[in-house]
């Protein structure tokens, strides 16, 4: 059974962490939002009552806090607590040296047994699915076949192709293939200190997450600190990625761990993005990623100094402007699994992203027009990228805006279009005549 399929804890011992640690997460949690039931304080630290009632009675012993208020039942679960003032000293010790006062973390071990019963080595791609998930989008046939594959590798792969050929939008669209919820901790712990983990934005919710818990036991009650349905992460880092992002970060202000992004991803994807572009020597960045493609682990260090392993099961996709041999050595380049070119499109390629382009832009396709289109781009040598459609026919309709009138697909206005993108002077006169136009209307007016 996979941990975070397991029951909710019950005890303490059940938790896998020490004692006097969750009795002085107890404490910075009183700190921090005061007066607490004990229901209260299991919701916070998604753990049970009966995990919480033994660290309160011992804090009480202590004479670290005390009973502030009994409530209407008299029951346990309706008297509130509250630190003393050694209490508060203590509390604001731990705080300054963790600030961290969240849910119960849960063990590195059970973070690395959860991640193998879900890894992303586990998924199946076929071309069904692959036809599924790019319906309706232009891709080279080939280059879908190599993508799905390498989807099944479960290896890294490395994108290349010119400038707006579309390789990061069809790594993002990667992620759609990943079936299958996971469960995310909320916090790690290793050796003393706690690792934040579960992040808002990386870790999206796809499925409704077992009911919150009311702190009281339930025999079949899920442990809660874990997240459960959340949809496989994908990450992407382009060029502001330096090598310190991928280490584990403390900042010393605010006392807290961030847990560095492919650590996050694992179960997923991390795109690095236009590689080469980034402040760091491709071969740094790559470099750092050798052992963990190999051995499907990294090594993280603590700011104590202590170093520890955690899993590497993340299929990272490398997308670059650049061929693979300018980047890196062969020793690198072995250990991807996929160097796939995202060429420019063919024509019937080209006229399928244009048709698609002037429906989202609202502009009627001209096939004549299109025509010329194809003409311009082999007068002048330029590659059919699949960036153009969008990009040109958004000057068309910014100018359609700016003469107050509905866009339309003309030589004229592709000509201005045109010049404006590629900066390469007028083709056929044609800004001159847009200039003559604006002159008239204005004398006119």
């Amino acid at each position: 059974m996979a941990p975070a399929d397991a029951r909710a804890p019950r005890t303490v011992d059940d938790t896998g962490l020490p004692f006097l640690f969750l009795a002085e997460l107890v404490a910075k949690v009183l700190h921090q939002r005061g007066q607490l039931r004990l229901p209260e304080l299991a919701s916070h630290l998604k753990l049970s009552v009966s995990v919480i009632d033994p660290l309160i009675a011992f804090l009480r012993a202590e004479k670290l806090c005390e009973v502030a208020r009994i409530g209407n039942s008299g029951t346990d679960a309706d008297l509130s607590y509250v630190l003393t003032e050694g209490g508060r000293v203590r509390a604001a010790t731990a705080l300054g040296r963790n600030a961290y006062a969240g849910p119960a973390p849960v063990t590195l071990a059970a973070y690395t047994a959860q991640v193998q019963a879900q890894s992303v080595a586990g998924v199946h791609v076929t071309r069904a699915h692959m036809a599924a998930t790019f319906d309706g989008i232009v891709v080279n046939p080939r280059v879908l076949a190599q993508l799905g594959s390498a989807m099944n590798s479960g290896r890294a792969l490395f994108l290349h192709g010119q400038a707006g050929s579309g390789k990061t939008f069809l790594a993002e669209r990667l992620r759609n293939l990943l079936s299958g919820a996971i469960a995310v901790p909320h916090a790690l712990m290793v050796d003393g200190e706690v690792i934040p983990f579960f992040d808002n934005v990386q870790h999206q919710l796809v499925e409704e997450t077992v009911a919150a818990s009311t702190g009281f036991d339930r025999g079949t009650a899920p442990d809660m600190r874990w997240v459960r349905g959340v949809r496989r992460p994908a990450a992407l880092a382009g060029g502001e990625l330096t090598l310190d992002m991928l280490d584990l970060r403390f900042d010393a202000h605010t006392r807290l761990y961030q847990a560095p992004p492919h650590l996050k991803s694992n179960n997923g994807i991390f795109i690095i993005d236009d590689l080469g572009r980034q402040r760091c020597s491709p071969e740094e960045l790559m470099n750092r990623w050798i052992v963990p493609m190999d051995r499907n682990v990294d090594y993280l260090t603590l700011h104590t100094g202590h170093t520890f392993q955690v899993p590497f099961d993340v299929i990272v996709v490398f997308s670059s402007n650049f061929v693979p041999h300018r980047l890196s050595d062969g020793a690198f380049l072995r250990r991807l699994g996929y160097k796939i070119e995202v060429p420019p499109a063919s024509e019937t390629e080209y006229h399928q992203l244009f048709r698609q382009a002037c429906d989202q832009a609202g502009v009627a396709f001209d096939a004549a027009v299109f025509e010329y289109l194809l003409d311009c781009h082999r007068q002048r040598d330029v590659p059919l990228l699949a960036c153009y459609p969008r990009d040109l026919l958004r000057q068309l309709r910014d100018l359609a805006r700016y003469e107050d009138r509905p866009p339309e697909l003309s030589r004229p206005n592709l000509d201005w279009a045109w010049d404006n993108y590629f900066a390469a002077g007028s083709l056929h006169g044609c800004a001159l005549e847009l200039e003559r136009r604006e002159r008239g209307r204005m004398e006119n007016d």
